[in-house]
């Protein structure tokens, strides 16, 4: 694959994913990770304000997000002077696969009350590179370069991400609203998805645990490009599981992310057709 973007503009509100954005669980599906930079930069983008900053946004997948060409529609729920609510979705041939509601904040000075007791991650130097693809199929997960910690297992681990594939080429080469393209939270969140990949409970080739959505916390603006992530998996019982991760970029923790997850056994493959005789 050459290139180096996840979605191409098509003018408008429409984009064309690339390979890139090839899910993990169906070859014919878009990954939720460049979905979630996608329309992080949609609501960002919506009337911008530089008072204002994305505290929350949280994502509901309605159903698989076919990989093609897509359309995003943006709206403001609640306006404010200090405090709005929007909403993003993004529609695959007519329908919504897919939407993200933003709480924009008031930028303000709080230093002086600045602090977060969240037990760091090593930094990814000190990290031994592991290939995703082993575990994973699709264009997205081999667009990632990963580093995880040595006492990764089953439900628990500790990794830093990052890829040299942007969310989005400029079109015609140029910004056309003049700005200076995606923001630094854009770009770290069209990664943070993943996480419900980093520490497996089971191998997704007997099991199915797909997260239904992704809800994301900030506390300050995180900045790349890597993406640090310390997660926990948990399966009930009854068929529900939660993966719920901090969120590190180099200078410490930046928030917190939460996926609801769906966990069924991988049905039986179906048996081939046969043609009866003549």
């Amino acid at each position: 694959m050459s290139d180096p973007f996840f979605f191409e503009q098509l003018g408008g509100d429409r984009y064309l994913p690339s390979p890139h954005v090839q899910g993990a669980w169906n070859a014919h599906e878009q990954h939720m990770a460049p979905v979630s930079g996608l329309l992080a930069h949609a609501l960002e983008r919506h009337d911008p304000r530089p008072d204002l900053q994305l505290a929350r946004i949280s994502y509901d997948i309605l159903g698989l997000i076919p990989l093609q060409e897509s359309v995003v529609a943006v709206r403001t729920l609640r306006p404010g002077r200090t405090i709005e609510l929007v909403e993003a979705t993004l529609a695959v041939a007519g329908r919504v696969v897919v939407r993200a509601t933003g709480w924009r904040l008031a930028v303000g000075d709080s230093a002086a009350v600045e602090g977060a007791e969240v037990e760091p991650l090593p930094p990814p130097g000190a990290m031994e590179p592991w290939t995703g693809s082993d575990v994973w199929a699709g264009g997205y997960i081999s667009a990632l370069e990963i580093r995880r910690t040595a006492d990764t297992r089953p439900g628990r681990g500790r990794v830093w991400l990052r890829s040299d594939v942007e969310l989005l080429a400029p079109l015609d080469g140029v910004w056309g609203d003049g700005s200076d393209g995606v923001s630094s939270t854009a770009a770290f969140l069209r990664l943070v998805d993943t996480a419900n990949g980093i520490a497996t409970r089971v191998g997704p080739d007997a099991w199915m645990f797909p997260n239904v959505d992704l809800t994301v916390h900030l506390f300050r603006q995180p900045v790349g490009p890597w993406v640090g992530l310390d997660t926990t998996v948990c399966f009930g019982p009854g068929g529900l599981g939660l993966t719920s991760s901090w969120l590190h970029d180099e200078r410490g923790p930046v928030g917190r992310v939460e996926q609801a997850l769906t966990v069924r056994p991988m049905p039986p493959p179906s048996p081939p057709r046969t043609t009866p005789s003549a």
